[in-house]
């Protein structure tokens, strides 16, 4: 077991190196216009993925449930859910390659920061054999990597507002940037609000109630309901460009507080995980 853990760690630890390094490499070919060290970048991040979901299988047969107990786990598969949509948008949507700026980092970092947990095995409560539960735990990580790209969106827009010069002349057009961000938090927010419900279903079969009020499932309506507000605002009163971006900047950093603050500074189920 003392084995499996070390050797866990140090797998993790690789990975991290290969996303450091597809990091600095995309960010010298987008920012100084390298397309051989951005094409280089986008390899090495493909490489760390694989690397990284061969890592997460292994564990998985391992301690015999899904990367959702330990806080290792959950911060790892968050990394992962990253790296995995991000290229699963750039074929869809090529435009979005600029937002590896952001991506690529906050990947690297959530993985880094895994490592200084705890990565001991967890036994999967009976309460947690649920197809709600692990719905309710995709969603939002789905939802997480969605608005980390419209994230990017909105600092890209701000940025090329402010002043439209060297790397930021290869952007797509600052209208472009405002929709793609619109775009992708609408996105995010479906997911949200699905994992959430998906959450209170799974709740009511474990302990017989829909809704806690738990601080994480308080700070989790209240993220939903700030961006049903930002995407009101810009669907029926026309919020658009700067005031838009501040806005879901805004919202952005409060959907960070539900998911990582409120399980670490409270007490309370979802807590259990950074525990």
């Amino acid at each position: 077991m003392k084995q499996s853990l070390q050797l866990y760690v140090a797998a993790n630890w690789t990975v991290v190196i290969v996303y450091v390094l597809a990091t600095i490499a995309n960010a010298i070919g987008v920012l100084f216009r390298k397309d051989r060290a951005e094409r280089i970048g986008y390899w090495a991040a493909g490489l760390g993925l694989a690397l990284h979901t061969v890592v997460i299988a292994i564990w998985w047969a391992e301690v015999g449930h899904g990367p959702y107990m330990a806080p290792t786990e959950v911060l790892s598969s968050d990394a992962w859910m990253i790296m995995a949509c991000y290229f699963v948008f750039l074929r869809l949507y090529p435009r979005v390659s600029a937002s590896s700026l952001i991506a690529f980092p906050s990947a690297f970092l959530l993985l880094a920061l895994s490592m200084f947990y705890n990565p001991g095995i967890r036994t999967l409560p009976a309460t947690f054999r649920s197809i709600w539960l692990v719905i309710h735990i995709g969603l939002y990580k789905i939802s997480l990597a969605t608005l980390v790209i419209a994230f990017a969106f909105s600092i890209f827009y701000l940025l090329k507002k402010r002043n439209d010069s060297g790397w930021l002349q290869r952007l797509p057009a600052i209208e472009t940037l405002d929709i793609y961000s619109y775009r992708f938090a609408g996105f995010g927010f479906i997911f949200w609000t699905i994992g959430m419900l998906a959450g209170s279903i799974w709740a009511y079969q474990a302990w017989g109630r829909f809704w806690g009020w738990d601080p994480t499932e308080t700070w989790s309506l209240i993220t939903c309901l700030m961006f049903g507000a930002y995407l009101h605002l810009r669907r029926f009163f026309q919020w658009n460009g700067t005031r838009a971006a501040w806005f879901f900047i805004a919202c952005f950093f409060i959907a960070l507080l539900s998911l990582f603050g409120m399980a670490t500074l409270s007490s309370s189920i979802h807590s259990e995980y950074f525990k």
